[in-house]
């Protein structure tokens, strides 16, 4: 027998977790729906589980950079001991999620939910009548079109493995070629990345990638850049990796290739045809208000929307507009200003705001700061040889347009010049602020 809701919400992750609370709470029945454990991507499968890994490749690096510098003795990955310690974060997430949900009168149903009319979803044999739907499904590994993709792992599988192979290759050259290379390498893996653009992370500045390809180099990555697959094939000793480029074709071994070519959103198995919900390229169509142009009773949030950047604070702001929009009508849009992004190599490289060929293609008139300090006491303290920031401040507002940095503390740094950026605060404002010091941010100022 089915069952009547405000609202049912698809996924259980970040976007569920707060759309699903803030509208229950303003009375609203509610239910949840997911296939997988609760808990959704970032939590279970993303960002918090490899951070956890970048911990203890960040330990190692750091205890290798000052050998011969006070710190001696040797320090190694126990890549089992690190999954272990990992797990302590992951396996007790899905039930304190559930736990969430019951305790604020959430209903929750575990199965694949799948539209069956305009306002009606059905889950394991149920259908449940519902007054909206939020897509929160996430994404999914983008499908890569060569023979022999079925034999790549995902990232999610990456975070799970027992032991780590030997050789590794990645396919792409993104967030997560970029730091799962540095998690492994550091682990003794051999790694290879396997890139069809010119270059690497094409969403952060081409200068600062620059500088931080050095370490890749010094680590043992092995990148190979305008570089496309063509197929992979299994063999007695593990896979061959066929390759095109303009040097003509190669092959390489591998005992594990990893899927790291982008995601797209998780949209193929909702049955969206059936509740009228439009679809353009594989992306769901809304307006402003991350509404369906279709299905007015439907909205979408995070990866799921793909309207703002692919990254967990998206996901939660985009939640908030969406239950806004259901309690007090479509008033509200997301506002994506300031939003930073980092990829946690080693050291990692962050960036926000506006980049330089964007700023210069809107035709904005600004001042630019750009340097390489490895000799600034924030590099020198740790032994880092990659340290450098480009800023980016408009003529007559003052106002920051855009900040990349590379370096030590730059995930923490680029928060600042994101908070400047979304509230309008000035370079004058920043160079005034009185930071602690000796810290990461305390080099604000000289770099405005």
């Amino acid at each position: 027998m089915g069952k009547s809701y405000d609202l049912v919400v698809i996924g259980t992750g970040t976007a569920a977790m707060v759309a699903s609370s803030r509208v229950r709470a303003a009375g609203w029945s509610v239910a949840v729906i997911d296939h997988r454990p609760f808990g959704g991507t970032c939590a279970l499968r993303g960002c918090d589980p490899k951070k956890m890994l970048v911990t203890g490749a960040e330990a190692v690096d750091l205890a290798r950079r000052m050998h011969g510098r006070g710190v001696a003795g040797g320090a190694r990955i126990d890549w089992r001991d690190l999954i272990a310690f990992k797990r302590t974060f992951t396996d007790p997430v899905p039930e304190k999620h559930e736990h969430r949900y019951a305790d604020k009168g959430i209903d929750a149903y575990h199965g694949r939910a799948r539209f069956v009319g305009p306002d009606a979803v059905a889950v394991n044999g149920t259908t449940l009548t519902v007054r909206h739907v939020l897509i929160a499904a996430g994404a999914r590994p983008a499908p890569l079109g060569f023979p022999g993709e079925e034999h790549l792992v995902t990232n999610e599988e990456f975070l799970e493995m027992e032991a780590l192979p030997k050789r590794i290759a990645m396919v792409g050259g993104g967030y997560i070629a970029a730091e799962f290379s540095h998690i492994a390498a550091r682990a003794g893996a051999a790694v290879t990345i396997v890139q069809r653009g010119s270059r690497m992370l094409t969403g952060f500045d081409p200068d600062l990638v620059g500088w931080l390809m050095e370490r890749f180099k010094e680590i043992g990555v092995d990148v190979r850049t305008g570089t496309a697959v063509a197929a992979v094939e299994k063999t007695a000793t593990g896979f061959a990796i066929r390759t095109r480029s303009a040097e003509g074709e190669r092959a390489f071994e591998a005992d594990l290739v990893v899927h790291a070519a982008g995601r797209v959103p998780a949209l193929d198995d909702l049955g969206l045809d059936t509740a009228g919900v439009a679809r353009d390229g594989g992306r769901l169509k809304l307006n402003e208000h991350l509404q369906s142009v279709s299905n007015p009773k439907v909205y979408a949030a995070g990866d799921a929307a793909a309207v703002g950047p692919p990254l967990t604070p998206v996901s939660s702001h985009d939640a908030k507009v969406v239950a806004a929009n259901l309690l007090d009508g479509n008033m509200h849009r997301p506002d994506y200003r300031g939003v930073p992004s980092v990829a946690f190599t080693l050291p990692p490289i962050a960036r926000v705001g506006l980049s330089e060929e964007e700023a210069r293609g809107q035709g904005l008139r600004f001042r630019m700061k750009a340097e390489r300090v490895p000799d600034w006491y924030t590099a020198r303290r740790v032994a880092e040889t990659v340290y450098g920031f480009k800023v980016l401040v408009e003529e007559g507002t003052e106002c920051i347009l855009g900040a990349h940095l590379v370096g030590p503390h730059a995930d923490e740094v680029i928060n600042i010049f994101g908070l400047a950026i979304r509230h309008g605060l000035t370079a004058d404002d920043l160079k005034t602020t009185m930071f602690a010091y000796p810290t990461g941010a305390s080099d604000i100022g000289y770099m405005l």
